[in-house]
């Protein structure tokens, strides 16, 4: 398993670093917004909806959604929308702490994780569009937050396997440990130095960072536990097939969703209290 995850990571990462560094940021936006509708598509799928006219009319829906997202890109209801998801994940919380909330198979139940779909993915594409066309090294944020949820999986995943024993939500997610989300801030916070330094922020701005960092962890910890508890809820291992040994594409996006709208809020945040 470890092999065939290396191999699809390989393959993977230099696309989504290219993608990242060469693409203006309206072909950044198409690319990220095709990876969010396959995303929605299986969300729709761990909600319940058997249709396929139904899930097919839900993604269509949310094409409209983006594109009217993307002219209010440079507008003050965009960070209303960054906001949202950074609220939904604090929501989210609740949920997590009463695991079993929506998971009897009801129209009811349903709806609501589609609402959840749409407060997860939409503030996410949006920041992530917002943060990449930024004037102010733009492109190297959008790839610093990207690593940032790249290490944290990566020393999760190996402070796990060498001293994990104690679980950390063993009714949601029994693979996971508390050893490996400690790994993760280790690994992620001294990714955030580097980057941080490698982007000219020093002192103060450098301790905040981190600080940002660590929380963007903590969010994509929790983007991992809720996709978690929804397939869990649905009964399935993964959200799809699409790549070899990672599952579907929102096994391998869940962390991002939750952590790029905290970090690209938190950034501006910092920004504004730094420049004052």
């Amino acid at each position: 398993m470890l092999k065939q995850r290396t191999l699809t990571a390989l393959v993977l990462a230099p696309l989504a670093v290219a993608m990242i560094l060469l693409l203006p940021t309206a072909g950044f936006a198409l690319v990220i917004a095709a990876m969010s509708l396959q995303a929605m598509w299986e969300w729709t799928r761990l909600a319940g909806i058997a249709s396929t006219a139904a899930r097919a009319a839900f993604v269509v829906a949310n094409v409209l959604l983006l594109y009217l997202l993307w002219h209010a890109r440079a507008t003050p209801f965009a960070w209303y929308v960054v906001g949202a998801g950074v609220a939904w994940w604090l929501l989210s919380l609740l949920w997590l702490r009463h695991f079993s909330y929506a998971a009897a198979p009801t129209r009811e139940n349903a709806l609501l994780k589609l609402l959840a779909a749409e407060l997860a993915v939409l503030p996410a594409w949006l920041a992530f569009i917002e943060l990449h066309g930024s004037a102010d090294h733009g492109r190297h944020w959008a790839l610093l937050v990207v690593i940032l949820v790249w290490a944290a999986d990566t020393g999760a995943y190996f402070a796990g396997r060498r001293w994990g024993t104690t679980k950390l939500a063993p009714r949601i997610s029994p693979n996971k440990t508390r050893a490996g989300a400690y790994g993760a801030l280790v690994l992620a916070g001294a990714v955030a130095l580097v980057g941080g330094w490698l982007l000219d922020e020093r002192d103060a701005a450098l301790l905040a960072l981190l600080a940002l960092a660590l929380l963007t962890v903590l969010a994509s910890i929790l983007g991992d536990l809720i996709e978690s508890l929804l397939k869990r809820q649905a009964n399935v291992k993964d959200s799809g097939t699409l790549f070899p040994g990672h599952g579907g594409l929102l096994d391998r996006v869940d962390s991002v969703f939750s952590a790029v709208p905290v970090f690209v809020a938190g950034k501006a945040v910092l920004d504004l209290l730094l420049a004052s």
